[in-house]
Protein backbone atom coordinates (compact mmCIF):
# COMPACT_ATOMS: atom_id res chain seq x y z
CA UNK A 1 0.00 0.00 0.00
CA UNK A 2 2.76 2.21 0.50
CA UNK A 3 3.87 1.91 -3.12
CA UNK A 4 0.56 2.98 -4.27
CA UNK A 5 0.19 5.82 -1.82
CA UNK A 6 3.69 7.15 -3.10
CA UNK A 7 2.16 6.40 -6.66
CA UNK A 8 -0.88 8.20 -5.58
CA UNK A 9 0.90 11.24 -3.94
CA UNK A 10 3.11 11.63 -6.67
CA UNK A 11 -0.07 11.64 -9.68
CA UNK A 12 -1.42 14.19 -7.10
CA UNK A 13 1.53 16.27 -6.86
CA UNK A 14 1.60 15.80 -10.58
CA UNK A 15 -1.85 16.50 -10.69
CA UNK A 16 -1.77 19.58 -8.41
CA UNK A 17 1.30 20.98 -10.15
CA UNK A 18 -0.35 20.96 -13.75
CA UNK A 19 -3.66 22.21 -12.33
CA UNK A 20 -1.66 25.02 -10.37
CA UNK A 21 -0.30 25.99 -13.67
CA UNK A 22 -3.38 26.02 -15.74
CA UNK A 23 -5.09 28.12 -13.02
CA UNK A 24 -1.71 30.65 -13.04
CA UNK A 25 -1.70 30.38 -16.77
CA UNK A 26 -5.31 31.43 -17.41
CA UNK A 27 -5.02 34.09 -14.71
CA UNK A 28 -1.94 35.76 -16.27
CA UNK A 29 -3.58 35.35 -19.51
CA UNK A 30 -7.20 37.31 -17.83
CA UNK A 31 -4.44 39.61 -16.31
CA UNK A 32 -3.53 40.36 -20.04
CA UNK A 33 -6.59 40.39 -21.45
CA UNK A 34 -7.43 42.97 -19.30
CA UNK A 35 -4.18 45.17 -19.60
CA UNK A 36 -4.71 45.09 -23.12
CA UNK A 37 -8.61 46.37 -22.77
CA UNK A 38 -7.81 49.27 -20.37
CA UNK A 39 -4.54 50.05 -22.89
CA UNK A 40 -7.19 50.38 -25.68
CA UNK A 41 -9.74 52.20 -23.76
CA UNK A 42 -7.27 54.67 -22.43
CA UNK A 43 -5.66 55.10 -25.68
CA UNK A 44 -8.96 55.56 -27.17
CA UNK A 45 -9.46 58.28 -24.44
CA UNK A 46 -5.87 59.38 -25.13
CA UNK A 47 -6.54 60.06 -28.88
CA UNK A 48 -10.05 61.75 -28.10
CA UNK A 49 -7.96 64.09 -25.88
CA UNK A 50 -5.30 64.59 -28.69
CA UNK A 51 -7.65 65.21 -31.19
CA UNK A 52 -10.14 67.69 -29.53
CA UNK A 53 -6.56 69.63 -28.03
CA UNK A 54 -5.31 69.89 -31.88
CA UNK A 55 -8.67 71.00 -32.80
CA UNK A 56 -8.90 73.55 -30.46
CA UNK A 57 -5.31 74.61 -31.17
CA UNK A 58 -6.07 75.09 -34.91
CA UNK A 59 -9.50 76.43 -34.04
CA UNK A 60 -7.90 79.66 -31.79
CA UNK A 61 -4.98 79.70 -34.10
CA UNK A 62 -6.05 82.35 -36.59
CA UNK A 63 -7.73 84.12 -33.74
CA UNK A 64 -4.43 84.60 -31.80
CA UNK A 65 -2.73 85.78 -35.14
CA UNK A 66 -5.17 88.88 -35.66
CA UNK A 67 -5.50 89.88 -32.45
CA UNK A 68 -1.70 89.92 -32.03
CA UNK A 69 -1.07 91.34 -35.46
CA UNK A 70 -3.98 94.13 -34.48
CA UNK A 71 -2.86 95.11 -31.23
CA UNK A 72 0.58 95.68 -32.75
CA UNK A 73 -1.41 97.90 -35.58
CA UNK A 74 -3.08 99.71 -32.83
CA UNK A 75 -0.08 100.75 -31.18
CA UNK A 76 2.15 101.90 -34.35
CA UNK A 77 -1.36 104.31 -34.89
CA UNK A 78 -1.04 105.20 -31.56
CA UNK A 79 2.66 105.69 -31.68
CA UNK A 80 1.80 107.39 -35.11
CA UNK A 81 -1.09 109.56 -33.42
CA UNK A 82 1.01 110.76 -30.78
CA UNK A 83 3.87 111.81 -33.00
CA UNK A 84 1.30 113.57 -34.90
CA UNK A 85 -0.10 115.62 -32.17
CA UNK A 86 3.73 116.40 -31.24
CA UNK A 87 3.95 117.85 -34.38
CA UNK A 88 0.52 119.95 -34.31
CA UNK A 89 2.20 121.41 -31.09
CA UNK A 90 5.50 122.62 -32.97
CA UNK A 91 3.55 124.31 -35.93
CA UNK A 92 0.91 125.83 -33.35
CA UNK A 93 3.88 127.39 -31.66
CA UNK A 94 5.31 128.05 -35.22
CA UNK A 95 2.42 130.09 -35.83
CA UNK A 96 1.92 131.66 -32.85
CA UNK A 97 5.58 133.27 -33.66
CA UNK A 98 4.93 134.53 -37.01
CA UNK A 99 1.62 136.34 -35.80
CA UNK A 100 4.38 138.48 -34.00
CA UNK A 101 5.93 141.00 -36.27
CA UNK A 102 8.93 141.39 -34.45
CA UNK A 103 9.64 138.02 -35.09
CA UNK A 104 8.85 138.06 -38.46
CA UNK A 105 10.77 141.15 -38.98
CA UNK A 106 13.43 139.44 -37.44
CA UNK A 107 13.55 136.46 -39.63
CA UNK A 108 13.51 138.80 -43.04
CA UNK A 109 16.30 140.36 -41.67
CA UNK A 110 18.53 137.02 -41.45
CA UNK A 111 17.11 135.26 -44.08
CA UNK A 112 16.71 137.82 -46.64
CA UNK A 113 19.39 140.34 -45.39
CA UNK A 114 16.65 143.22 -45.09
CA UNK A 115 17.55 146.64 -43.44
CA UNK A 116 15.61 149.41 -42.16
CA UNK A 117 15.86 152.76 -43.62
CA UNK A 118 18.78 154.64 -42.88
CA UNK A 119 20.57 151.39 -41.98
CA UNK A 120 23.93 150.10 -43.54
CA UNK A 121 24.20 146.41 -44.38
CA UNK A 122 26.93 144.59 -44.68
CA UNK A 123 27.95 140.97 -46.27
CA UNK A 124 30.95 139.37 -45.04
CA UNK A 125 32.62 137.32 -47.91
CA UNK A 126 35.02 135.05 -47.77
CA UNK A 127 38.32 135.30 -49.92
CA UNK A 128 38.15 131.34 -50.69
CA UNK A 129 34.88 131.55 -51.69
CA UNK A 130 35.41 134.32 -53.63
CA UNK A 131 38.39 132.47 -55.55
CA UNK A 132 35.79 129.53 -55.68
CA UNK A 133 32.83 131.44 -57.00
CA UNK A 134 35.30 132.67 -60.14
CA UNK A 135 36.78 129.71 -60.67
CA UNK A 136 32.93 128.22 -60.73
CA UNK A 137 33.81 125.35 -58.46
CA UNK A 138 32.24 124.43 -54.59
CA UNK A 139 29.05 125.78 -55.37
CA UNK A 140 27.29 122.70 -54.37
CA UNK A 141 28.50 124.14 -50.62
CA UNK A 142 26.81 127.70 -50.99
CA UNK A 143 23.41 128.94 -50.27
CA UNK A 144 21.19 128.41 -53.45
CA UNK A 145 20.33 132.28 -53.60
CA UNK A 146 24.28 133.06 -54.11
CA UNK A 147 24.40 130.45 -57.04
CA UNK A 148 21.02 132.78 -57.94
CA UNK A 149 23.31 136.10 -58.01
CA UNK A 150 26.48 134.72 -59.52
CA UNK A 151 23.88 133.72 -62.86
CA UNK A 152 22.66 137.29 -62.65
CA UNK A 153 26.22 138.86 -62.01
CA UNK A 154 27.64 136.79 -65.15
CA UNK A 155 24.48 137.91 -67.14
CA UNK A 156 25.23 140.97 -67.44
CA UNK A 157 28.36 140.96 -68.03
CA UNK A 158 29.69 141.34 -71.59
CA UNK A 159 30.89 138.18 -73.18
CA UNK A 160 34.79 138.48 -73.69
Amino acid sequence: MAGNRDRFSTFSTATRLKQLGERTAAHVYRSQSRRQVRRSRLTGRAALLVLVLCTLVVALAYPMRQYVSQRSEIADQQQAADRARKRLDELRDEKARWQDRAYAEQQARRHLHYVRPGEIGFTMVDSQAAEHRRTGTATADRPWYSNVWDGIDKADRPAD
